[in-house]
Parts: structure tokens; C-alpha cells; sequence
């Protein structure tokens, strides 16, 4: 079956909304930031809501922004890194929802997050960024498993890597893409 969105997850750093957009692009499809509609919902950047409110309220409010973009029919989805990180989220996709893990190393995450300098990432605030990056990136990744299709994410360009699924979407939509580990 041809889904009718693709849900990007994967670590923060891992090129969800860069792949994203160029992914939208290719499938002629809208493209929707799960990060991006959470902001403009609140009105704040999501480094303010967190320090405002915490990190329950902002998963509630990531959740509630997601479900209804989730809705969105032709559609590539980017969502917070953390987002997939709930029980049974993956699971609960819609059969039309393909899901696809962009794969990055914590060491290349905390590289793209230091070169990234416009973004504050609240979850990286405390201690040293690699370690804490091993150790989110640990506590995430069997959620991230989860997820029907993973891509390497490591080196290529976000044009390349949404070149990829895009063709293997055209090719196989129904094969399973596992793409060696990064």
C-alpha cells in the first residue's frame, strides 16, 4: 500500500526537517514540522517552553500539535526528536503512515547541533553534550526501532538521503528500507 504521509523520527540533529522539506519537494507533497507548528501554537520557541513550563507540558502540547498534523493527507511529516519516545506512538500510526528513522551517531548529532548555532536544545543543556547525547540517544533508540523503514542519515546531504526514500518509495513502497547501521 502507498502511504499517504511519511513520519520522519530519529535523534534531534538526525536532518528531519532539512530531509523533510527536500523530501516534500520530491513526492510533491506538503511538508509539516511538528517543532515549528508546536512554536507558533505556543507562541514561543521550544528552549522558552521548557524553561517556562517543563518538559510534561511540552510533550503534551508536541502530542496534541502532532496528532492533528498527522492528519494532513499527502503529507512528509518532521517530528521533535523526543516525540516517538512514547509507548505504542509508532505503533499507532495510521496503516496510510509510513514511518522512517533517519539514523545519526550521538557524535555526529552534537556536531550538526554545535554548527546548527540558531537552535537552543533543551535537552542537551546539562553536562557534557557527547555523553548526554550517548545517553538520550540510548534511552530513544528502541523507540526509534520501532519504525518501518531506517535510513542512514550519517553523511549524505539531505537532498541524497530524500532521494533515497523517494526511490525506494516509487520502487518497493511495501519492502521494508534497513539501511546498515551508522
Amino acid at each position: 500500500m502507498t502511504p499517504r504521509r511519511i513520519v520522519l523520527v530519529g535523534f534531534m540533529g538526525a536532518g528531519k526537517t532539512a530531509v523533510g522539506r527536500e523530501l516534500a519537494v520530491a513526492l510533491e507533497w506538503a511538508f509539516r514540522d511538528v517543532d515549528t507548528a508546536v512554536e507558533a501554537r505556543a507562541a514561543m520557541p521550544i528552549h522558552q517552553i521548557f524553561r517556562e513550563f517543563g518538559e510534561g507540558p511540552f510533550r503534551e502540547l508536541e502530542a496534541r500539535v502532532a496528532s492533528e498534523l498527522l492528519a494532513t493527507p499527502d503529507a512528509v511529516i518532521a517530528t521533535g526528536g523526543g516525540w516517538a519516545c512514547a509507548p505504542d506512538r509508532l505503533e499507532g500510526l495510521s496503516p496510510h503512515s509510513l514511518s522512517v528513522w533517519l539514523r545519526v551517531s550521538a557524535r555526529e548529532a552534537v556536531r550538526r547541533i554545535r554548527a546548527d548555532e540558531a537552535v537552543e536544545r533543551p535537552m542537551m543543556e546539562e553536562g557534557d553534550p557527547l555523553t548526554r547525547a550517548r545517553e538520550l540517544l540510548a534511552l530513544r533508540e528502541p523507540y526509534y526501532r520501532k519504525a518501518r523503514w531506517w535510513v542512514n542519515a550519517e553523511e549524505a546531504s539531505p537532498a541524497d538521503i530524500a532521494a533515497r526514500i523517494a526511490r525506494h518509495l516509487k520502487e518497493s513502497p511495501d519492502t521494508p528500507l534497513r539501511e546498515a547501521q551508522v
